[in-house]
This record gives C-alpha cells, structure tokens and sequence, in this order.
C-alpha cells in the first residue's frame, strides 16, 4: 500500500455507523457533589478546588448518575492507582462524555498513543519521542521567544489587555502549527477545534461527530497536502514512518495530529493563563519574579503544580469493588491530577502557592504510561512567555476579577483574563 493510496480516496477516521454506547444527556444544577458531580457546570469552571478538597474530606471517590455513570477520585494515591493500573482500567477514551466508544477500539484508541492500552501503547508513543526530546523542543525556544515578544509589541501602550486571548493562546497554536506544518493564520480555527473537542462533550453524540468529522476533515486535507509537497515537520514523519514494519493506518495518523493538536495547544496555554492570573492577582509573588527571575523555572513548577490544567480519563474494563466503591465496565473515571496536586497527604500546604517550593513531584503532567509526552514542550512554552511577560510588562493586576471566565471539561484555564498593565 502506497502513500497515496491510503489517503487519496474518502478516510472514515470516525466509523460509520457511529458505533459505540449513547447516554441520556444530563446538564443542571448539582445537587451533591459526592453523587452527582459534572465537571461542565460553572460553578466547577469557577471553581473546583474547593470541591475537591471538601469531596476529598468526606467522600474521596465521588459518583455522579451524569455521563452514564462516572467516579471522581480526590486523593493522590487514588489518581496514581489508576493511572499505573493498565489491568482494570482502559485508555480508549479519555474525554468523558455521553458516548462510549466500542470496546474493540482498544488497543489502538481514537487518538493514539494517548488513547491506546498496552502494549501497542509503547510502541506507538516511541514513534513520536525523538520529536519531543529536550533537544527538539530547544530548536523552537528561539522561534517562541520572537513571536511571544511579537505578541507584546502588540499589547505595547494598552491599558488594558485580554492576556488569555491575545497573548496565552497565540502562543501554543503558533508552535504547534509550525510543528506540524499547518498554516500559521489557521489559528482561529484551531480555537474552534479545542473548544468542540474538549467543552462540547454534553453536546447530542451525532452533533459531537459531525464537529469532530470536521477536524478530522482539517487533517487530512493537511496530510494530503503533505503528501503532494513534503517537508521537515511532525505531518510529513507520521506520513513516512512505519510501525511493525508498515506504514501507518490513515486512522492513526489522524489521530495523532488531532491530538498534538488539540491537547498540545489547550494544556499550554491553559497553564501560561493561570500562570499570569496568579501573577496579576499576588503582587508579592510577581515582585519577586521580577526581582529575582532565576527563581522562574521553581516557580513554574509550582503554578502547574496548583493550577493543573488537565484532567485525564479512564473506563472500568470490568465490574470490580475498588477502594470501597462497587466499579461497573465501561463506567468513566475522572483522573483529576489538579485535584492529586492538593491532597495535604502528598505535599505540605497543599492549599498554597509556594513559588520557591524545592521538592515538587507534582502531576500536572499526568502519572504512568500515558504520562505526558510533550512535557518538555509544554515548560519550554510556558517558560518563554513568562520571562517575556514579566520583561515587557513587569506590573500588571487584574482589571476586574469578576470577569475572568474559564473554560469547563477536562482541561481548565482562563479563556478570558483582562488584564490591567502598569
């Protein structure tokens, strides 16, 4: 099989019949949070850590009707059993939603390798590390630093700026497309795209389809292109590479891209957002960075450890009683490393943002195998735009803390954040 045979005629990426297992959508006011959480409403966006701290002192493993059955796990060692746990709990799916996707997409998942079982899990994350290596990612700080500073020169002489949408957010979609070889001016695009896959899980599962067909839609048309003119990017290697000796499946190749895509922009600049929000709202922290600026990349762990942004998924392989609770198959389970990232029993004022914190194994990054493979990325990102912030506008507050919004679902950060300078 040619390159080009396998993606120059019609590619269902998503199967056809949409196949799998379809739940009443359930939206609403949340009458307890212990038996009947949902991530998607406001006040969770608003707020989950106070939560989560009050489930994990009266109910650890929280359960909701919602989503046709779901846990919550509030305490670290809990988040960490399963997330090492590959035996009783399954990848192929890890965006909680009203639609469960077959059985037999594992091993492989929809977006692999984050969505895969072993043991092609290994296999197929080998594929994408040697792009993802210290030394790839240090070839792209220079190209970041210019942009981020590109994007202050826009800001320069605003009283005040919206840093979520005209600064957090540019910055991980231009390194991703470069990456990937997508148009740079595709960008608003790219905001539609992880607003449908990641906040649009309540949405009727047809329209959630006809959303995803059209990101898949995106990509292909990107590999196509790719095929006809190749190039020194992330598309062009997927396209080339083989596993097991072959080439990749069309399917895989896609779902690879959607999710560099997808979670390599909205994680980021999720994380560079709640950096600059707890910056503008404590002076005393952003005065020492400042005055102190080596003390930046501790300081940086720290505001992944407190605002970790991403918020895993997982499925029960089979019924089970675990951890005192009765697991049914194919009932999700939030992973919710924010939530890890607080338990007082793994790390001392939990509660607290400490930037000159020494010891911090924190799980912003997510825990076990499907530990997060663009990590390096992620802190190089997140590095840059801070230093550039804090150098081109070393005072700022919030304009007003009411009207800072964030987004809901599994990956939380300021989609709005105005920002006062000077």
């Amino acid at each position: 099989m040619t390159v080009d045979d396998r993606f120059s005629g019609p590619v269902d990426i998503l199967r056809d019949p949409y196949q799998g297992t379809r739940n009443e959508i359930i939206t609403g006011p949340v009458s307890d949070w212990a038996t009947d959480f949902s991530h998607t409403e406001p006040e969770w966006a608003a707020d989950p850590y106070a939560i989560q701290d009050d489930l994990r002192g009266r109910c650890p493993i929280a359960r909701t009707e919602r989503f046709g059955g779901a846990w919550l796990p509030t305490r670290y060692a809990d988040v960490a059993d399963i997330a090492y746990d590959t035996d009783h709990f399954s990848s192929r799916s890890i965006i909680v939603g009203n639609f469960r996707p077959p059985r037999d997409t594992a091993p492989i998942g929809g977006v692999p390798p984050i969505s895969s079982d072993p043991p092609f899990h290994h296999d197929a994350r080998k594929l994408l590390l040697p792009a993802f290596t210290k030394g790839a990612i240090a070839r792209h700080e220079e190209p970041t630093r210019a942009y981020c500073h590109s994007l202050a020169d826009a800001l320069e002489g605003q009283d005040v700026v919206d840093a979520a949408r005209d600064y957090a957010q540019h910055i991980p979609m231009r390194v991703i497309a470069d990456m990937l070889g997508f148009p740079p001016e595709d960008g608003p695009r790219f905001r539609e795209f992880v607003d449908d896959a990641l906040e649009g899980v309540n949405l009727p599962p047809d329209d959630r389809r006809a959303r995803m067909g059209v990101l898949f839609d995106y990509l292909l048309d990107q590999v196509r292109d790719h095929v006809e003119r190749p190039r020194d990017d992330l598309t062009t290697y997927l396209v080339n590479v083989e596993l097991y000796g072959r080439k990749l499946e069309p399917a895989h190749v896609a779902g690879t891209m959607a999710l560099l895509l997808v979670a390599g922009i909205d994680t980021t600049w999720s994380a560079i957002g709640a950096s600059l929000w707890h910056l503008a709202k404590t002076p005393a922290d952003r005065e020492r960075l400042v005055a102190e600026p080596e003390l930046l990349p501790t300081a940086m762990e720290e505001l992944l450890r407190a605002y970790a942004p991403v918020t895993m998924a997982r499925l029960v392989k089979e019924d089970m009683h675990w951890q005192g609770v009765d697991m049914k198959a194919d009932d999700w389970v939030l992973l919710s490393f924010p939530a890890a990232n607080r338990d007082p029993a793994q790390f001392d004022r939990a509660g607290e943002v400490v930037i000159d914190r020494e010891i911090n194994r924190h799980a912003a990054f997510g825990l076990g195998i499907h530990r997060c493979v663009g990590s390096h990325l992620a802190r190089m990102e997140l590095r840059v735009a801070l230093e550039v912030w804090l150098q081109r506008f070393p005072s700022f507050t919030l304009a007003d803390p009411s009207a800072v919004t964030w987004a809901t679902g599994q990956v939380r950060g300021p989609r709005t954040l105005p920002i006062r300078i000077g």
